[in-house]
């Protein structure tokens, strides 16, 4: 399990950059993660609308209804991007679950990316 990290936004760009062509760059004024520059599929979202910390993640068709079923304290559906299916994961509670955070990022990258980058993040079989 990873540990809390003491900046949650560092901790979420640690995650986001380590995959496949990723680039950083402000999106309406926030930290946003691009695939090869052109596609977002993760924004920071500091205090925006309602004075939380959290992220807005693309995500596979019913991931969102389910996530925020789940665990409404930690996911919830965001403006603008929720109806499209992306879901809010909270970064300024106390209990982050930061390995889910690092498979929720995973799962909107290969929301986002061309097959062919997803490829490189599967082993060799």
């Amino acid at each position: 399990m990873r540990e809390m990290p003491h900046d949650p936004l560092e901790a979420l760009r640690s995650i986001c950059l380590s995959l496949p062509e990723v680039t950083e760059r402000k999106s309406h004024g926030e930290p946003a993660w691009f695939v090869r520059g052109k596609r977002m599929f993760v924004t920071h979202a500091d205090h925006h609308h309602d004075d939380r910390v959290a992220s807005w993640c693309a995500a596979p068709e019913g991931a969102q209804q389910s996530l925020v079923a789940a665990r409404p304290d930690a996911y919830f559906r965001p403006p603008y991007v929720g109806a499209r299916g992306w879901v809010g994961v909270y970064l300024d509670i106390d209990d982050v679950d930061w390995d889910m955070v690092a498979d929720i990022v995973e799962d909107a990258y290969r929301t986002i990316a061309p097959e062919t980058l997803v490829a490189r993040l599967d082993p060799a079989e």
